[in-house]
């Protein structure tokens, strides 16, 4: 049975410091504004660098394209002001703006995100450790509240019910008294009446 040994750990993108970052970007974008985007490629080419995806690879060519062809114009003009045409002056002056806004723009915007993507740097990691295992009590907390079986109740503390109540016996007297009484009438009114027959 063959052991499995350690995973080897994929190498991490080093994150720079933005202080770095700030000074780089100031650094290219002065180059390309000074250089009225003549070297517009050097911005491109650092984020080509850094992102390595293949529109950006394209891209920097486009802008090489683009800043050989502003040189190749510059150089066809006239070194006399008065001499270049006003459309001529305007064409090199719209290329010049369009490559250095679209330049700074895409180059300050994709690095912002390609390095916003990446997380800035935790400074300091602890190790992870396996959380200690929870006492016995603490795993099995509804042992502590498991019902209690039911219980039948104990006679000798249940509580005593009331007595049904009980018919009055001067009550029970009266209707005595009042059926002797019917009882001797009877007897008087059957003894008269055998009397008079006899008579």
């Amino acid at each position: 049975m063959h052991g499995y040994g350690p995973m080897p750990q994929q190498p991490t993108t080093s994150r720079p410091s933005p202080a770095t970052l700030t000074t780089v970007r100031v650094i290219l974008v002065a180059l390309t504004v000074l250089s009225c985007g003549l070297l517009g490629w050097a911005p491109m080419l650092r984020l080509a660098i850094v992102t390595r995806r293949p529109r950006d690879w394209f891209l920097l060519v486009v802008v090489i394209a683009l800043n050989i062809g502003l040189f190749a114009f510059i150089m066809a003009t006239p070194d006399d002001p008065d001499e270049m045409s006003d459309a001529a002056a305007l064409f090199m002056m719209l290329w010049i703006l369009g490559l250095l806004a679209g330049v700074i723009t895409y180059y300050l915007y994709a690095e912002i995100r390609h390095y916003n993507t990446l997380g800035a740097p935790a400074p300091y990691s602890a190790p992870a450790h396996p959380a200690p295992p929870l006492p016995y009590q603490q795993q099995h907390p509804a042992q502590h509240h498991q019902p209690q079986p039911h219980q039948p109740p104990n006679p000798y503390t249940a509580p005593a019910t009331p007595p049904t109540p009980k018919p009055a016996p001067q009550r029970l007297d009266q209707v005595r008294a009042e059926l002797d009484e019917l009882s001797d009438y009877l007897r008087q009114e059957n003894k008269d009446s055998r009397d008079g027959e006899g008579r």
